[in-house]
């Protein structure tokens, strides 16, 4: 009995070894799996370190580095650094200039000129140098000032322009005493009036805020100004363009203008390089009494060349319309002994000037006023009077009409009669009645 119950121990102790010796041996195939994957594992990583060169390790290195330096590098007053623009509005520039900061350009801190637009100056992406002149460590910002940049450069700048005789773009920002300023890359310089290349009598104001070319014609160095010409700027494209156009000149060629100047006696007109002149009788058929009832400065006007003389430089121009020129329709419409109203526009010692037709005028003499003798025109007749004249004279070549009053009252003459040239037949008497015989012609006899 006892040997059965042993047996039955011993088969269950044995029962149970097997099963720890199975428990044991499952968890050490498995961690025996696990060490084989690490190891792979590490072999693999060990291998792609090493096929990664030295140079490339170095360089991120390197860059981790320098980004490192850069994040904690710390911007002071009066630093000139260049970034890059990064956002451009119409009162401030944002500039990424590469550290902790972001800097920013106040409007005032970039130019004095108030018309200037940012948006149109500066673009999103150009490099700029700038100065730190205050930092805010906590917010992260940077003000910027270009204007303390710029001075320096500028002036180089300015001084190789004197000394290369370019010319160099500006924009005309205010008048002054004598003259204008002008504004080349945030500096300023003066222009006389005499050199700002308009008339006398134009107003220096219409030019503020206008892009001028301009060359500088004077410096001084000790205190930084200069002195500079639009006039001078635009002599030598000028100088090109008028030879072109004398070379070229010819009269009755038609140009388009830009109306420069006026006078009382005309208008002054640039036909692209040269300025020729509208005298007052030639802007209209109708008499004007200044030039600017018919044009104004700036206007745009289509001429032609009148006249001109090459060794003294001077070119007349034609204005007027030839097709509606009033004197040809008064030749074809009116004739000697036509009898008009007219109304009367001037007097002088002599007569009085009266308006046939719009841009036809005629002179009625003192003597064909009335069938008296006056001593003058006003005696009778009054500037706006209109009256009844016959036409008495035309002289087409010179464009004069002769009137008179006193015509009226007179009978036309008589047409006077050509005397006869002809010859007639001398015819000779042969006896009584008898034929007659017909001789050399001669002349008649008139007796």
């Amino acid at each position: 009995m006892s040997d059965t119950i042993n047996n039955g121990e011993n088969s269950i102790e044995e029962r149970a070894e097997e099963t720890i010796n199975t428990e044991i041996t499952e968890p050490e195939e498995i961690k025996e799996t696990a060490e084989t994957a690490e190891t792979e594992e590490t072999i693999e990583t060990v291998e792609t370190v090493e096929t990664i060169e030295p140079e490339v390790l170095e360089e991120a290195e390197k860059t981790f580095e320098q980004l490192l330096n850069e994040t904690f590098t710390h911007l002071s007053r009066g630093d000139r650094i260049k970034g890059i623009i990064s956002t451009v509005t119409e009162n401030e520039i944002h500039v990424d200039i590469g550290y902790k900061y972001t800097g920013i350009l106040a409007f005032d801190e970039i130019t004095d000129d108030n018309t200037v637009n940012l948006k149109e100056m500066y673009k999103a992406g150009d490099e700029i140098e700038t100065q730190v002149i205050k930092t805010n460590d906590q917010e992260g910002i940077a003000l910027l000032s270009k204007r303390r940049v710029d001075p320096t450069e500028v002036w180089d700048k300015i001084v190789s322009l004197h000394e290369s005789g370019d010319v160099v773009e500006g924009k005309v920002v205010q008048v002054v005493n004598g003259g204008i300023i002008v504004v080349i890359d945030t500096m300023k310089v003066f222009v006389p009036a005499s050199h700002a290349d308009v008339a006398r009598d134009t107003d220096l104001q219409t030019l503020v805020g206008k892009s001028v070319k301009v060359k500088i014609i004077d410096i001084n160095a000790i205190k930084r100004r200069a002195i500079a010409s639009i006039r001078n700027a635009s002599a030598e494209a000028r100088k090109a363009v008028e030879e072109k156009i004398w070379a070229e000149i010819e009269e009755g060629k038609k140009y388009a203008g830009i109306v420069k100047s006026i006078a009382n006696y005309g208008a002054f007109v640039d036909i692209g390089g040269l300025d020729g002149m509208i005298h007052i009788t030639e802007l209209s058929w109708s008499r004007v009494r200044h030039p600017s009832e018919v044009v104004q400065i700036g206007d745009k006007v289509e001429v032609y060349i009148k006249s001109f003389d090459r060794e003294r430089r001077r070119v007349a121009l034609g204005y007027k319309d030839e097709s509606a020129n009033p004197w040809m329709k008064f030749m074809t419409d009116a004739a000697v002994g036509d009898i008009v109203d007219v109304k009367i526009l001037n007097m002088t010692p002599f007569g009085a000037f009266a308006e046939i037709v719009p841009g036809v005028d005629g002179l009625i003499h003192i003597s064909q006023i009335v069938d008296k003798k006056i001593s003058k025109p006003s005696e009778v007749l009054n500037i706006g009077d209109t009256v009844q004249v016959k036409i008495t004279g035309i002289n087409a070549e010179a464009k004069q009409v002769a009137l008179s009053m006193r015509a009226l009252n007179e009978p036309d003459p008589e047409p006077e009669v050509e005397p006869e040239t002809e010859t007639e037949l001398e015819l000779e008497v042969v006896g009584d009645g008898g034929a007659a015989e017909r001789s050399e012609p001669g002349p008649v006899d008139t007796e």
